[in-house]
């Protein structure tokens, strides 16, 4: 089984970065509450099948090899998590930093509260 710390980082390279959204919605499955809720500013996403198409329209909006990666491991207190991200090409300086704030029941994300820097 995952730690939470692991689930955050997971959830950022095996969702936010998955290009296949067969392969990402499987993962949303095994990661993700089944009454899950993805809050970004000013939208609320609810269910598997929302955030993976939430995720497939973004990810479609970006250029092919544009990647999430962690800043520094995350970190949770009690059932709450926090992940710092930088977004963007290889190689390149990141063209979006941000926060996940994660609320987790039952070792699975219950809800994603996204924060954007720039």
């Amino acid at each position: 089984m995952n730690s939470l710390e692991q689930i955050m980082e997971i959830n950022l390279d095996e969702v936010w970065s998955q290009r296949n959204p067969n392969l990402r919605l499987e993962k949303i499955k095994s990661l993700y509450a089944h009454d899950a809720v993805l809050y970004e500013m000013g939208e609320e996403i609810k269910g598997h099948e929302a955030i993976n198409d939430r995720v497939t329209a973004l990810l479609a909006s970006l250029p092919s090899d544009f990647r999430f990666n962690a800043q520094k491991p995350g970190m949770v207190n009690k059932d709450m998590g926090r992940l710092l991200w930088t977004a963007g090409a290889a190689g390149q300086p990141p063209a979006q930093t941000g926060m996940d704030i994660i609320l987790f029941e039952e070792g699975k994300i219950k809800s994603l509260y996204v924060f954007l820097d720039k």
